[in-house]
């Protein structure tokens, strides 16, 4: 994927605009809610720190971090792995976590998935 997916997948998204951010492009909906670190790498939001910690170790080929990022729920995906795909469904968690709890009830469907029932 590319930076110009990147950005149609993201403008899609409620309230969102695009401005530079450190010289790279990156889209808004008053937080951050992605930006591109690098040629091939987007930043977006998860839950948390632990989550991000959780993808970095599982899928090391597709997401990555930097000592910038430590503490923080921000991740890089890797746009040369990634399929469309999962980068709008990145994109659109990204948005829930930015977003102010208003939108996030007024779109409850661009949130995280729901966790499952306990017991199966």
């Amino acid at each position: 994927m590319d930076v110009d997916g990147v950005r149609r997948l993201a403008l899609a998204l409620p309230g969102v605009t695009e401005r530079s951010s450190w010289g790279q492009p990156a889209w808004f909906h008053r937080a951050l809610v992605a930006r591109l670190w690098d040629e091939h790498r987007l930043t977006v939001r998860v839950e948390d720190d632990g989550e991000r910690r959780a993808l970095v170790a599982q899928e090391p080929a597709l997401y990555s971090t930097t000592a910038h990022h430590a503490g923080t729920n921000l991740v890089l995906v890797d746009l040369r792995v990634a399929a469309p795909g999962l980068v709008g469904a990145l994109l659109a968690e990204s948005w829930w976590w930015a977003a102010p709890p208003v939108l996030r009830r007024r779109h409850p469907g661009l949130g995280p998935p729901p966790d499952p029932p306990a017991g199966g």
